[in-house]
């Protein structure tokens, strides 16, 4: 089945090969089918292997996105119930191989990453290739010890932790920690029928207060993975809306327990430029009881949290409708409203006793007022107000005269 999807950058639509297709596996592959083919073809694709051929780099890319579908319980019902179109292709993101970057490249990647965009890499071909043949060192990791070193980019240390029945019933953790925040991968491989080794699981570190840190919990229960780079695009673009995104990063762990035996971790360098400097440590949970009843607790409720914000997502948006409405509407009214009374004053202020008077001497000669006068109007109105003022001026002159006079006088007494 071919599908054409529009992808965010591109002025025309790309052809996209059905997924199952691409990893020849069949729609009711098992999960661990899917990554067994998965890997075989990433190995046989990958850049590192196929420098300047851009074919194997194009087919790459599908893999990993092929992958990145049928790998995702929700993408895979969704892609299976109706194709592509289903699909959020923003959410799609894809993996870069740092060893296949120019340095102008790597700088910018380098750049975003130092900006908080999360951004995939895929592991080195070599790192992958020397595991599958077994031809890597391994060293020793007992349970309740830590190790610190310092990996080179595009290099992996390979760590080993034997447990016992007990311990594995009991629960084992394997952390890294970078108190430089340098950025990592903490990789598990298993054991392949070759004496070799095949990467099963990957956990990007991420930032936690002031150091870089990843975990690995079997604990006899799903405990799941956040993966920010799903969330981040979003965020940028509509953080309300993205909220509701915040937790479908959330992926269950694959592996869930181990067995009694010798178990392969290692760290991968991921930094851009520089190596990486960690510290690793694994435990057996015996006597982590109530720590592990809380994460078994927390994993839940925010399990549940997520299958709440599906549904409160709809009441939301449908209450942003409404609020939007009303919001138009008070606007609306107010506005309204105050036309309303600023009419109303006008109206009210036109209601005066104020009079406009006209001269018409062409007619008569004589002024006359513009509107009707009652008798005796002049008496009572502007014009003996005319005459009070004039008497007022005329004895004021005269006061002066008399004062002025005296004083002269007074001099030629004097």
């Amino acid at each position: 089945m071919c599908s054409s999807v529009k992808m965010e950058g591109t002025s025309a639509p790309v052809v996209r090969r059905d997924p199952y297709e691409v990893l020849n596996v069949s729609r009711d592959s098992s999960d661990q089918e899917i990554k067994t083919a998965y890997r075989k073809l990433a190995l046989k694709y990958h850049p590192d292997k196929n420098v300047g051929n851009p074919e194997a780099s194009e087919l790459f890319k599908e893999v990993a996105y092929s992958y990145n579908i049928l790998a995702d319980p929700d993408k895979r019902k969704q892609y299976d119930t109706a194709g592509f179109e289903a699909l959020e292709t923003e959410g799609m993101d894809m993996e870069i191989d740092l060893s296949n970057l120019g340095t102008v490249n790597t700088m910018f990647a380098a750049l975003f990453s130092k900006l908080g965009v999360p951004i995939k890499t895929t592991i080195s071909a070599t790192v992958l290739e020397e595991a599958l043949s077994g031809v890597v060192t391994v060293r020793p990791l007992r349970l309740g010890t830590s190790v610190t070193g310092k990996v080179e980019k595009q290099c992996a240390h390979f760590y080993g932790v034997t447990i016992s029945d007990q311990q594995a019933q009991s629960g084992i953790v394997v952390r890294v920690v970078s108190a430089a925040q340098s950025k990592f991968k903490l990789l598990y491989f298993e054991h392949e029928a070759n004496g070799g080794y095949g990467l099963a699981l990957q956990e990007e570190c991420e930032k936690t207060g002031k150091v870089t840190s990843a975990g690995m919990y079997f604990l006899h229960f799903q405990v799941y993975r956040m993966d920010s780079t799903l969330n981040a695009l979003a965020m940028a673009k509509d953080p309300e809306a993205a909220f509701f995104k915040r937790l479908e990063g959330l992926q269950p762990c694959e592996v869930s327990e181990l067995k009694a035996g010798t178990h392969i971790f290692a760290v991968y360098g991921d930094n851009f430029f520089k190596p990486a400097t960690y510290t690793i440590e694994a435990l057996c949970t015996e006597t982590f009881e109530s720590t592990t009843e809380k994460l078994k607790d927390i994993e839940a409720q925010i399990l549940m949290k997520r299958n709440e914000l599906r549904k409160f997502e709809t009441e939301y948006q449908k209450a942003l409708a409404r609020f939007q409405e009303v919001t138009n509407r008070f606007i609306q009214e107010k506005q309204s409203v105050d036309e309303l009374l600023k009419e109303r004053d006008t109206i009210q202020s036109s209601f005066t006793v104020a009079r406009t008077t006209n001269c018409n001497i062409a007619s008569n000669g004589n002024c006359s007022s513009s509107s009707s006068k009652a008798p005796g109007d002049e008496l009572n109105g502007e014009s003996f107000a005319e005459d009070v003022v004039s008497d007022g001026k005329d004895k004021l002159a005269k006061k002066r005269w008399f004062n002025l006079n005296l004083n002269r006088s007074d001099k030629k007494a004097g």
